[in-house]
C-alpha cells in the first residue's frame, strides 16, 4: 500500500480519534506551541468517558482545561515543567511535578520510567514521500511518537516544515486528524530599563565568534539588543524566538565559527510569532533536533566560546540558584538551564550566565539573599555557577571562596538592600564586609 492510501485509511475526526484514549492511560502532548488543539479540545469535551487519565507534558500553551477542579476525577496532570495554566492544579493537589533535566525527558519514555499509552501530537502536511515534519516542536515529542503504544496526530496545514531530525512517516501515525489552525504565537516581551541594563551587562561578556543559548523572555531579548556590533555569532539553543531574526538578517549571527553544525542554527523547539514560523518554514539554515541531542551537555560543550544565558528566581550568598520554585510552590521547572550551564562550563572558553532583576515583588524583595527560601529547590548548584548578572553589574563566582562570592553578589544587589545584606554577611561569616 502506498503512503497516500495509508494516509486516507487513517483519517478520522477529532472526536473519533480520542475514543482511543482509555481510562487509566498515560497521554503525552506535543510540547509548547506544538500542542495539538482540536484533539485536546475533543478529549476535554469527552471527559465523562474517562477516569484517572494522566496528562504529561512540559510547557503548556493551550487552555489547560483538563486541570480544572471539576476535571479531577477524570484527568490528573503530571507536569515536567509547570506553566501558567497548570500551576494552580499542582499547588492545589490535582496534579504533580516530575523533576528532570530537559535532555533526559526522552530517556524517561525510552527506558520505561514513564511508559506512554497515547501520544497526541501536531505535524505538518506530508511531503511527496509521506514524511511529515514536527515543525516547531521536536524536543521530547519525537521520542513520544517513537515509544507510544498509540499515536494521534493532527496534520495541520499551517505547521511549518522544519529541517533536521524532525521527520515522521505517515506509517508511524495510528490516527490522523486533518486541521488548519494557526500555530500558537508568543508575543514579544516588553523590555524595560531594568531588562536593558541586564542585557547590556550580559552582552559585555559575549565575544565575537561565540555560540549562544538563549532562554525566553525580556532578558534574552534585551541581550540581543546589545549584540549588533558583534561578529560571527552562532546559535545552539533549546529554543529561540523572534529576537534572533534581526541579528541573523544583519549578518551578526552567521554560525560561521561553530565547531559543530557550522552555518546552521540548532534548536529543539520554537516559540514566537508568525514571522518566526514563516522564517523557519523550509529554511535549511535552521535545524531542529530532539532534546536528548541538542541539550546534551556533551554535545553543547563541542561549541567553543559557548555562552548560556538563563534566568532565576533567587540566589543565595553561596551562589545556589533557585529557578523553579518559590518556597514550596512549584513555579516552573528545571528545563534546560542545567543542561546548558554544564555544557557551557565544559566548552573551551565557555561561559554560563544567570541573569535576573535584582528585586522581585515590585522592588520589595531582594533576589540576592543570605539563604534560599525554605522549601525552594536548588536548580543550579553553587559548584556549577559561573556568572550572576543583575542591572547593577556582574558577579563572577567560579573559583571564588564563600566570602568572595557573597561580597561579589552583594555588590550587584539593589542598593536598597545592601546594608541589610552586609549585616547578614558579617553575622554569617564572622568577618567584616
Amino acid at each position: 500500500m502506498n503512503w497516500k492510501d495509508l494516509y486516507k485509511n487513517k483519517l478520522a475526526t477529532a472526536v473519533e480519534a480520542v475514543t482511543h484514549i482509555k481510562s487509566g492511560d498515560r497521554v503525552v502532548f506535543g510540547h509548547a506551541c506544538g500542542e495539538p488543539k482540536d484533539t485536546v479540545d475533543a478529549m476535554v469535551k469527552n471527559y465523562e468517558q474517562y477516569k484517572n487519565v494522566e496528562i504529561v507534558h512540559m510547557v503548556a500553551m493551550g487552555k489547560g482545561e483538563y486541570t480544572k477542579p471539576e476535571m479531577a476525577p477524570h484527568f490528573r496532570h503530571n507536569a515536567i515543567f509547570v506553566g501558567g495554566c497548570t500551576r494552580n492544579a499542582i499547588a492545589e493537589g490535582r496534579g504533580d511535578y516530575t523533576p528532570v533535566f530537559f535532555h533526559e525527558v526522552p530517556k524517561l519514555f525510552k527506558k520505561g520510567l514513564l511508559p506512554i499509552d497515547v501520544a497526541m501530537v501536531q505535524v505538518s502536511k506530508p511531503d511527496e514521500h509521506g514524511y511529515c515534519s514536527l515543525g516547531v516542536s521536536v524536543d521530547y515529542t519525537k521520542s513520544a511518537i517513537e515509544t507510544a503504544k498509540f499515536v494521534i496526530a493532527e496534520v495541520n496545514d499551517q505547521m511549518p516544515r522544519t529541517y533536521g531530525d524532525t521527520f515522521v512517516h505517515v506509517s508511524e501515525l495510528d490516527i490522523i486528524v486533518e486541521t488548519s489552525n494557526p500555530i500558537t504565537e508568543l508575543s514579544p516581551p516588553k523590555i524595560g530599563d531594568v531588562e536593558r541594563a541586564i542585557g547590556e551587562n550580559c552582552a559585555s561578556l559575549i565575544e565575537d565568534g561565540s555560540t549562544l543559548q538563549l532562554g525566553i523572555g525580556a532578558i534574552p531579548d534585551a541581550v540581543l539588543l546589545f549584540l549588533k556590533d558583534k561578529k560571527d555569532l552562532g546559535i545552539h539553543s533549546e529554543m529561540f524566538s523572534d529576537g534572533v531574526l534581526e541579528l541573523f538578517e544583519s549578518g551578526v549571527i552567521n554560525n560561521s565559527k561553530k565547531a559543530i553544525h557550522k552555518g546552521k542554527m540548532i534548536v529543539t523547539f520554537l516559540m514566537g510569532t508568525k514571522r518566526l514560523y514563516d522564517f523557519v518554514d523550509n529554511n535549511p539554515v535552521v535545524e531542529m533536533h530532539p532534546v536528548d541531542y541538542v541539550n546534551d551537555p556533551v554535545v553543547v560543550m563541542k561549541n567553543s566560546k559557548m555562552v548560556s544565558i538563563n534566568s532565576c528566581i533567587q540566589v543565595d550568598f553561596m551562589g545556589q540558584v533557585a529557578s523553579e520554585s518559590i518556597g514550596t510552590v512549584q513555579f516552573s521547572g528545571v528545563g534546560g538551564q542545567v543542561d546548558f550551564v554544564r555544557g557551557a562550563s565544559m566548552a573551551e572558553d565557555g561561559k554560563s550566565i544567570i541573569a535576573m532583576p535584582a528585586t522581585a515583588a515590585k522592588g520589595k524583595v531582594s533576589r540576592i539573599a543570605p539563604f534560599i527560601d525554605q522549601g525552594s529547590a536548588v536548580t543550579t548548584s553553587r559548584n556549577d555557577v559561573h556568572y550572576i548578572v543583575t542591572e547593577f553589574g556582574i558577579a563572577e563566582l567560579k573559583g571564588k571562596t564563600l566570602q568572595q562570592r557573597a561580597r561579589n553578589l552583594i555588590n550587584i544587589a539593589h542598593p536598597d538592600f545592601r546594608d541589610q545584606l552586609i549585616e547578614d554577611f558579617e553575622k554569617r561569616f564572622k568577618s567584616k564586609f
